[in-house]
């Protein structure tokens, strides 16, 4: 990933940095590789995330049926 700095444009490209880390997701997976997890943990979480999207798009769903 490259972010050109422009004369004195520092905190913008700083910025810019950050959304594009964001955007790939590696924010994320630094936040989640911070600690080890157990496979057990790792597999309840797996699990949770699973229901709260399958919860999010039943919500979605559920919204474009109603007139």
């Amino acid at each position: 990933m490259e972010v050109k700095v422009s004369e004195n444009g520092l905190e913008k490209a700083l910025k810019i940095l950050k959304r594009n880390l964001q955007k790939d997701g590696l924010m994320g997976e630094l936040k989640r590789r911070r600690y080890y997890d157990k496979p057990s943990v790792r597999l309840k979480n797996k699990q949770r995330e699973a229901q709260k999207k399958k919860a999010k798009s039943m919500r979605h769903s559920a919204q474009n049926r109603k007139p």
